[in-house]
C-alpha cells in the first residue's frame, strides 16, 4: 500500500492586476498596472489518473477573482498587497501550500525603468 501524496504545482504567471497601490496619492487615484504570478501545491493523484476536474485547483477562479480583488484594493504598500491576494488564494483553496509573485510594473521612481516586486510563500509544512 503507498501511502505517499501525488503532489503537483500549479503554476500561474502573468495575470494583469489593476491596482489602487503606491506611496503617492496619484498612485492610489489613479492606478496602475501589476503583475501576478502565483503557484499552488496540490494532491493531483486523482486527476491525473480519473482526469477528475473536481479533485484538482480551479485556477480560472483565481485569475477572475484576484483581477477583481485588485480592481478595489487600496493600500499604500505591494507588502499588504500581496497579504490581501494571498488571503484570497487562502479563501478559494485553503491552506494549500502556495507562492506568490507580485510586481509593480512601472513604479514612479525617476530615472528607473524596470518593475518592483515582493515574493511571499504560505503554508509550506514539508
Amino acid at each position: 500500500m503507498n501511502d505517499s501524496i501525488d503532489l503537483g504545482v500549479i503554476h500561474v504567471e502573468n495575470v494583469n492586476l489593476w491596482a489602487h497601490v503606491g506611496v503617492l496619492d496619484k498612485e492610489r487615484l489613479l492606478g496602475q498596472d501589476f503583475l501576478v504570478d502565483f503557484s499552488i501545491w496540490v494532491d493531483i493523484e486523482d486527476a491525473s489518473k480519473n482526469d477528475n476536474l473536481s479533485s484538482t485547483v480551479d485556477y480560472s477562479l483565481a485569475i477572475k477573482g484576484l483581477q477583481k480583488l485588485a480592481f478595489q484594493a487600496r493600500f499604500f504598500t505591494i507588502e499588504r498587497f500581496s497579504d490581501h491576494l494571498l488571503d484570497y488564494l487562502e479563501s478559494l483553496y485553503g491552506p494549500l501550500p502556495m507562492r506568490l509573485f507580485l510586481r509593480k510594473c512601472a513604479p514612479p521612481v525617476e530615472g528607473f525603468s524596470g518593475s518592483v516586486g515582493i515574493e511571499r510563500k504560505r503554508n509550506f509544512n514539508f
